[in-house]
């Protein structure tokens, strides 16, 4: 089968990443498509501090800047780090639990092209009149007076993509309750399959009011409804409970993920079983929880009262606590460990630091008398950083190189890596770590520019100068993708030769039905065990039979089209214009036909023969 697809031209490759609903191929294309985002990112935070460098400069005019800002943040959180974080939860989850795929893979088809689609819809509005330029938050004073469709963009390019995001959360929580292997208990299961389960009931729970706010934004821009026009009775307010009821969870939405790859590291590169395993899962369990009780943290300055305020406060520090815990059991994991220093290892052990200290300035601001002082000025912004980048973003770097192998068959260049790792890093660290400092001296955040004789000159162009060594570091993994890519070089299926969990007994890059025979789990660090006697192969639950796949389908795509042409027919409706009204019927039609197709359709997949199974066990065989 293999070699059928590597003889394949471009535009059947082309054709097959557009239809397929495998969910390895999925997460190659959330990679790509995520990584464009992130690069996309990078430039717009590029351009805001090369305007902030020095003062009253005037690189970029302030709309511009307030433009940069908002599509910073935007992208960077729903387009870049979730997407990336999918991808790893889409290519390893299923493998770690012994599953053969997630539990519809259509759905997740359908997840990632409204993603895709949506993203692609927000990024347009550089090129038709003007980008979102209201705040990632997009509140909604700033969102109703914003002119031009640059807030129309965000909600609905939001809204579509955000469906996607809903889908892949249960499509995720569904696999894992009901597609483990046999043998392969809660208790069993990796921390990142633990940590994709939690923050998939996170995803669950928390989209839902994000969706009703933005339809709430978009009927008060397109009709007048006034939910939020204070002038007419509405509650301005009101949006900020319902951002950050999504907005908070959203942070342990990608942070949970990230702990579960830096779990997973430390464990193999320590060479030992996770310290506190059941005490990790207990916290993980905990956070997702207590996600949900601190949103109004981000309000104590909105004037909710002392009660409010002294309950958020407590709450908020309360969330400490699992983390910390977490902390804890991955320094004790390393002590006495085996230790190897391979790259991923490195991001896992400088993470450690840069989190704590993420940490430490949260817990600063829960003490909602001290957040008056600190709100809004760059100490936020510093402190937002250290927990995304310190946290998510070395994750995402680390699972690049410790996955990649898995995903690809290829391994990535160790020396380029650590070129990588040393340039993110101290860039990271320059960038932010001047900016609590910036904030404590009364640097308010998204200022276009600021005076000389402030005090606030070097900091800012230390700041922008560690921004550059980041963008060196990024340039430097592309080059290293790029090499690895030409050179082709393949692996075997435990390249790192300390896998611990399933998806390091079967071949890299997996084969589309996964595993021939379902394992049979008999305890944590299932292949290690299996390693500790002998082993090279799991034990079979199972004896070859037949596998039942699912069939590629272009529904998923034609679905999330329409959508986004329906999107551009709504949004430029308001505008009088004679085609809008067209295009808004069009596209729906072409949504609601694929849907009907779909649900006509008699698809019932196809059969890998118990025959090619054990031929290819004979191949095998022969070239051995």
């Amino acid at each position: 089968m293999s070699t059928i697809a590597q003889k394949r031209g471009f535009a059947s490759t082309v054709w097959d990443y557009l239809t397929t609903v495998d969910h390895k191929k999925i997460a190659i294309l959330y990679l790509i498509a995520g990584g464009i985002f992130f690069l996309m990112g990078g430039v717009e935070a590029m351009l805001i501090r090369a305007q902030l460098a020095v003062p009253n400069n005037d690189f970029v005019s302030a709309g511009l800047f307030n433009e940069l800002l908002t599509m910073h943040g935007t992208t960077m959180i729903f387009l870049a780090a979730m997407p990336l974080l999918l991808a790893f939860m889409n290519a390893i989850m299923p493998l770690q639990i012994g599953a053969r795929d997630v539990a519809f893979p259509f759905v997740n088809a359908l997840g990632f092209w409204l993603f895709f689609f949506g993203g692609l819809f927000l990024n347009l509005s550089w090129f038709l009149g003007g980008a979102p330029d209201a705040g990632w938050t997009s509140y909604a004073s700033l969102s109703l007076a914003s002119e031009g469709h640059g807030i129309d963009f965000y909600a609905l390019g939001l809204q579509i993509s955000g469906f996607g995001t809903l889908m892949g959360g249960i499509n995720f929580l569904v696999t894992i309750i009901n597609m483990r292997a046999p043998g392969m208990t809660y208790m069993r299961m990796p921390l990142f399959t633990w940590t994709t389960f939690v923050a998939s009931a996170l995803i669950l729970f928390a989209f839902p009011p994000l969706t009703a706010s933005i339809f709430m934004l978009t009927f008060d821009r397109m009709f007048g409804a006034n939910f939020f026009n204070v002038a007419a009775g509405g509650n301005t307010i009101i949006w900020e409970h319902f951002f950050w009821i999504f907005g908070h969870p959203e942070v342990y939405i990608l942070i949970l993920p990230a702990f579960g790859i830096f779990s997973e590291i430390f464990s193999t590169f320590s060479r030992k079983r996770l310290f506190g395993y059941s005490s990790m899962v207990f916290a993980t369990v905990l956070i997702g929880f207590l996600g949900f009780m601190v949103w109004a943290h981000h309000m104590f300055t909105v004037g909710l009262g002392p009660v409010a305020n002294a309950i958020f406060a407590v709450a908020t520090m309360a969330i400490a606590v699992p983390t910390g815990i977490k902390i804890f059991n991955w320094l004790l994991t390393i002590w006495g460990g085996s230790i190897k220093f391979t790259v991923p290892m490195l991001y896992a052990v400088s993470f450690i630091p840069s989190f704590v200290a993420g940490g430490v300035t949260g817990v600063m601001q829960a003490v909602a008398p001290a957040d008056y002082q600190y709100h809004d000025s760059y100490f936020i912004v510093a402190h937002f950083h250290y927990v995304i980048v310190g946290g998510v973003v070395l994750a995402l770097l680390a699972g690049t190189h410790f996955y990649w192998p898995k995903m690809f068959g290829t391994m990535l260049s160790e020396k380029i890596g650590k070129f990588t790792f040393v340039f993110f890093f101290i860039g990271f660290h320059l960038t932010f770590f001047v900016q609590h400092f910036l904030g404590l001296m009364g640097m308010p955040r998204r200022v276009w520019t600021f005076l000389p004789g402030q005090g606030l000159d070097t900091g800012n162009l230390v700041s922008s100068i560690g921004a550059a060594l980041m963008a060196v570091g990024v340039i430097s993994l592309l080059i290293n993708v790029v090499i690895t890519s030409v050179k082709n070089e393949r692996v075997g299926n435990d390249p790192w030769e300390d896998g611990r969990t399933l998806e390091w007994a079967i071949p890299s890059p997996a084969p589309f039905y996964n595993f021939k025979q379902l394992p049979l789990v008999r305890g944590l660090d299932a292949y290690w065990l299996e390693k500790m006697e002998g082993k090279t192969t799991l034990t079979p639950a199972e004896p070859i039979g037949d596998i039942h796949m699912p069939n590629s389908s272009f529904v998923p795509f034609v679905i999330s089209l329409g959508l986004f042409i329906a999107a551009f027919g709504a949004m430029y409706h308001v505008d009088d214009k004679a085609w809008a009204l067209p295009v808004l019927i069009g596209g729906l039609v072409i949504t609601f036909g694929a849907m009907i197709y779909r649900s006509l359709k008699d698809d019932h997949g196809f059969h890998i023969h118990k025959e090619e199974l054990m031929e290819e066990n004979d191949d095998k065989g022969v070239k051995a």
